[in-house]
């Protein structure tokens, strides 16, 4: 079951990595040769033969600068794949983005200033329950969710 929205990167901060990523590189998109890179901007697994990028990003960093919060070294930049070109975004879906059985993920919590105010390992699924227990503290604005793996950023959601 899914209660909260997972967000993907948006449109604004899309247009730029698909030029410059956050790392100051510029976007060198390739051909998925066999599909299943975790495509940040619609939230799937890339299917074989489509253009993709992998670039670098900050997640923390526009939500930073349209709230006005300071986040100051968890402003980190990390790798995230997208579609090289603009797609649709996200669909609707039943479950949470690439929410495999048996999966580990970190459910990172944030204040409204930026900073970490805690985290959860949690195996899947069970994003939910974790999200629950994240926003049931005032203190939380939003949460990352991330790969145990490589300790990539997959999606945020924030306060409902």
């Amino acid at each position: 079951m899914k209660t909260f929205t997972p967000r993907a990167v948006g449109p604004d901060a899309l247009a730029a990595l698909r030029s410059v990523d956050d790392a100051g590189r510029a976007c060198v998109p390739y051909v998925a040769p066999e599909g299943g890179e975790p495509l940040r901007c619609c939230l799937r697994g890339a299917r074989a033969g489509e253009r993709i990028a992998l670039v670098s990003y900050a997640p923390l960093r526009r939500w930073a600068a349209a709230t006005g919060a300071r986040p100051g070294a968890y402003d980190e930049v990390g790798p995230v794949f997208v579609h090289a070109e603009a797609c649709a975004g996200p669909e609707p879906a039943e479950g949470y983005p690439f929410e495999r059985p048996g999966a580990l993920r970190t459910v990172r919590r944030y204040s409204a200033d930026g900073r970490i105010v805690g985290g959860r390992l949690v195996e899947l699924p069970g994003l939910d329950e974790a999200f629950a227990e994240a926003f049931a503290d005032p203190e939380v604005a939003l949460v990352h969710v991330r790969a145990v793996e490589y300790g990539c950023f997959h999606f945020e959601v924030r306060r409902p």
